[in-house]
């Protein structure tokens, strides 16, 4: 098993992204923290996933194309763009997505990566966000149209519905 975190955008949104592959076992919705100046918490998902069945690089993928990884934001922003990375060499692969990114979209990718240094879990009512209730209002006019993504573009690693 692996871990890595991302970042990018409302966690409750992040998190039912990631519990929709094949691979990840384990979703962490909360807070996450890097080194300075990206030492203040920003909202974001740990996941733990098994590389044989999902590789890094499609996780990072993945990540970049269900957010607005092209918009520019402040380090210190709470919804800051980023792959925090739990090894140095996790680092490679995630700057290949990214590259690759910028080059399809023909414009900067604005995705950090960035060193893991913690994680504080976010209220436990929020945890499961789309599992919970996937009828919610927020659930269907957000998240729903990332794991529609995520089947149509992604469905060798889609969870079945």
């Amino acid at each position: 098993m692996a871990k890595v975190g991302f970042g990018g955008g409302c966690h409750w949104c992040t998190e039912g992204v990631f519990q929709a592959l094949r691979g990840v076992t384990q979703v962490e919705q909360g807070f996450l923290q890097s080194a300075a100046p990206a030492n203040t918490w920003a909202e974001g998902v740990v996941v733990t996933f098994e590389p044989s069945v999902i590789g890094l690089g499609t996780l990072s993928e993945v990540h970049l194309r269900t957010h607005s990884a092209t918009r520019a934001r402040s380090v210190e922003n709470k919804y800051r763009s980023a792959i925090y990375i739990f090894d140095e060499s996790q680092r490679v692969e995630a700057e290949e997505a990214i590259r690759g990114l910028a080059e399809e979209a023909g414009k900067p990718v604005h995705t950090l990566i960035l060193p893991f240094v913690g994680f504080k879990a976010s209220d436990e009512r929020y945890q499961n966000y789309y599992r919970t209730d996937p009828n919610r209002p927020f659930c269907r006019r957000y998240i729903d149209p990332k794991l529609d993504f995520i089947r149509k573009h992604f469905s060798e690693n889609a969870l079945p519905e």
